[in-house]
């Protein structure tokens, strides 16, 4: 089953520096271990939440908001997507990830949906 590990309230240090560096390295060898262990289906940082745009449509008018969909405290700075053989495993996963321990992993399974062909039918 697949699982969604949301990386929030991380800081990035700045760039070129010691910190950097170490951070880099961590997320690097954890981003290994789930390679290596076969779990690993994508990850990727993203860009910092001011250079985000939220879109709404309400009443058929398309709204769209600088920033990200709420203020939060904790943001949203990144995912892995993971294979895992149940949420146990996912857990055990994200506990394993250096951006626990200064921000919060969030653990959610991804709702597997029929492909759009197998959903039509003739």
């Amino acid at each position: 089953m697949r699982y969604m590990l949301l990386i929030y309230g991380c800081q990035r240090p700045e760039w070129n520096t010691p910190a950097h560096a170490d951070k880099i390295a961590a997320v690097r060898a954890f981003t290994q271990k789930c390679a290596e262990d076969g779990v690993l289906l994508a990850a990727d940082p993203l860009h910092t939440t001011d250079t985000a745009t939220t879109v709404r449509v309400r009443d058929g008018e398309t709204l769209m908001t600088d920033g990200p969909f709420a203020e939060t405290a904790e943001q949203l700075g990144g995912y892995f997507i993971l294979d895992c053989t149940d949420l146990d495993e996912a857990l055990r996963y994200a506990a394993l990830c250096p951006m626990a321990a200064e921000g919060s992993i969030e653990v959610r399974p991804i709702l597997e949906l029929e492909p759009a062909s197998a959903q039509v039918s003739g």
